[in-house]
């Protein structure tokens, strides 16, 4: 085979259309994210009838007598069949009604909407750290393969994969908080203060939180780029000459990418539900913090509210991983000619 060859086998010079495997891929998430959530909704639905909490317990407190209570559940319409009450829930929350809190009474949706900003913040520049730093690292781990500074990120990316989030966290904050003084340890205040300021109160609890989405990226997209620069299309690039920068981010980046996009896929969950903890150590007011509270409190409203808009936000960000790694999945592209 000749170096035009082997250079013509590259995926990432393909010109045939790759228009039908993303759409398809993304008609099957969109299938799966109603299938899981009517199944997850009801699931939620039936374990908080299953609890035999009841609000007019919640509502009325200790002190209630139970025919209080029952008269409480009766003008709310709980004392009707489960499956009565979970289409009328679920109707709904299609419109955007997640019910109202049994503890507080506040509207379901207005406490999301105050809390959802801050796990969001939080999730969000966690995974950005985690894919800059962790694909920095696996990009420089990968080019220098075999060196001493291959083998410092692998053992490093290692060791700290081990660290869980509160842990990590406790350690920022006895560092920077307590032994410098340069950030706070706990506490939110929005982006509308100030860039900076919003940042200081976010920057520790997102680094402990994405410690572990960045040393798995690490790790994956090194072996990616270590498989991928052995193959033909790369022997077939330095023969025609192409620069070691333009073979990296031209060609093998592209194709060894894939195992670390899973990955960002696998971990965005993980961001989302380590969130409780890490909001605790760092006291946010998130969602984690409003969960837990309501969980203790027996408020199977809220419960049920977040739930379903976490389950939500996980179906479509890897919904969207999964299009994204169509994109880059080269036999699909072929498949589509």
């Amino acid at each position: 085979m000749t170096a035009a060859a082997v250079l013509d086998a590259s995926p990432k010079l393909s010109a045939r259309p790759r228009t039908l495997s993303p759409l398809l891929a993304l008609a099957r998430g969109i299938g799966t994210i109603v299938a899981v959530l009517l199944f997850a909704s009801f699931g939620t639905f039936a374990l908080g009838a299953i609890a035999g909490s009841s609000p007019g317990a919640v509502a009325l407190g200790s002190d209630a007598t139970p025919a209080a209570i029952a008269a409480f559940d009766h003008n709310v319409g709980y004392d009707r069949p489960m499956i009565v009450r979970y289409v009328d829930w679920l109707t709904s929350a299609l419109s955007g009604d997640l019910g109202t809190s049994w503890f507080s009474g506040i509207p379901v949706a207005k406490s999301l909407a105050d809390r959802l900003p801050v796990s969001l913040s939080l999730a969000g520049l966690a995974l950005l750290i985690a894919i800059v730093v962790g694909g920095a690292a696996g990009i420089l781990a990968g080019m220098r393969r075999r060196t001493i500074v291959d083998r410092a990120i692998t053992v490093t990316s290692g060791a700290l994969s081990t660290l869980p989030p509160f842990v990590a966290g406790i350690g920022l904050i006895v560092i920077f908080s307590v032994g410098l003084g340069a950030l706070p340890s706990g506490g939110y205040v929005p982006a509308t203060a100030g860039f900076g300021t919003w940042l200081s109160f976010l920057i520790l609890p997102a680094v402990a939180l994405s410690l572990d989405a960045a040393c798995e990226i690490t790790r994956q997209l090194r072996t990616g780029i270590v498989s991928a620069m052995e193959e033909n299309y790369v022997t077939g690039a330095v023969v025609r000459g192409l620069t070691p920068r333009r073979i990296m981010f031209g060609h093998v980046l592209r194709n060894a990418a894939g195992p670390a996009l899973a990955v960002v896929g696998l971990h965005i969950p993980r961001l989302i539900g380590g969130a409780v903890v890490t909001e605790a150590v760092f006291a946010l007011p998130g969602m984690g913090q409003l969960a837990r509270d309501s969980a203790l409190q027996g408020d199977i409203p809220v419960v049920q509210g977040i739930l379903l808009v976490v389950l939500g936000l996980v179906l479509v960000s890897n919904t969207v991983v999964n299009v994204l790694l169509e994109r880059l999945r080269p036999h699909a592209a072929r498949a589509d000619s």
